[in-house]
């Protein structure tokens, strides 16, 4: 669902489990979340923190493409 997202988990070698031990939560959840775009703020402040990018660059969906 968010192309920016699973580029920046790459560029860093991250997957899953790593994300998902970096926000507290099971490696299935994050994967989970990262399909259905249902993350919580505290998890989405800590991603743009740890990515150091924008919430608009990093949850940018193929749609909001202009």
């Amino acid at each position: 669902m968010f192309k920016n997202l699973n580029a920046e988990e790459a560029r860093r070698d991250m997957n899953n489990i790593t994300m998902g031990k970096m926000l507290g939560i099971d490696p299935v959840t994050y994967a989970r979340k990262k399909a259905t775009g249902t993350f919580k703020l505290s998890e989405v402040k800590k991603l743009v923190e740890f990515f150091g990018v924008s919430f608009d660059y990093l949850f940018e969906t193929a749609d909001e493409k202009e």
